[in-house]
Order: structure tokens, then sequence, then C-alpha cells
């Protein structure tokens, strides 16, 4: 069998995928954090979520996995979780001082790795990449039998 003059878009995809996300977490973890931690701050910025379930659905894992780094951001100082007097089943996540320094710390860390990443990029080049990887996704997604 011949071998393709040029990698398949897939396997070209989630090896710059990982790629990135590696490099995105060694950014973080010089920063004092991690993904999840990035993700469970950066939700709590900018996002009015009410209790833990909102906010796993808002970072995109399950309760069971944000309970763990909740627990372990507790044991940080970096959030706090406090019952709801109205319905005691719900715990309430806020951000502690020591949480908020750490945003600022990661949202730094975040915003130079994505200039990083932008070098050489144009904002149409962005603009470009974007529906790019909408169509990819929505192709990826989208039941085989239908014509794109």
């Amino acid at each position: 069998m011949p071998r393709p003059a040029h990698m398949p878009v897939g396997r070209r995809l989630a090896r710059t995928a990982r790629s990135v996300s590696r490099a995105f977490d060694e950014a973080l973890a010089e920063a004092g954090g991690s993904l999840p931690v990035w993700l469970v701050l950066i939700s709590l910025k900018s996002q009015q979520v009410g209790n833990q379930r909102e906010l796993a659905g808002a970072v995109g894992i399950t309760e069971a996995t944000l309970t763990h780094h909740l627990n372990t951001m507790d044991d940080q100082g970096l959030v706090t979780r406090k019952r709801d007097p109205e319905n005691r089943r719900i715990h309430r996540v806020e951000l502690t001082e020591q949480g908020e320094v750490i945003f600022r710390q990661l949202s730094s860390a975040a915003n130079a790795f994505n200039q990083r990443l932008r070098r050489g990029i144009s904002d149409e080049d962005v603009a470009n990449f974007e529906d790019m990887l909408g169509r990819l996704e929505r192709n990826a997604t989208s039941d085989a039998s239908t014509p794109g």
C-alpha cells in the first residue's frame, strides 16, 4: 500500500492537540496550578454557578471528579464549600483570597500561552482556523450517511 502524501487530518489534529495540551499543562504548572484547577477557577470567575452540580457541568466533568478536585483545592485554601441554607443538600463553592491570587497567576499564564501559540498567526488566520475546527467537529459528529 503506498504511503499517503500527507498525514491524515484527524491524526495530525490529535497529535497537535496532545502537544498543545502538554505544553499548556506545563505552563499552568509553572504558574502554580493545573488544568483542573484552572478550569474550576475560570468557571467560578466567569459563570454564575450556583452549586457543585452546575460547576461540574460548566467544567465538563462528573460530580465525583469535581468533588475530588474541590477537596484538594479546599485543602490548599483556594475554595470554600458551604451548604446552601435553603437546601442543605447543595454545596455552594466560592473562591478564597488565595484562590483569587492563584486565578490571577493562572490567568496570566494562560494569556501568555495563548500569545505564544498565536505567534506569527494573524487574526484572519485564527478566524479561518476556528471555522475549520468547527467544520471538522461537525464532520466528526454528523451521521456518516448525511452529506456535509
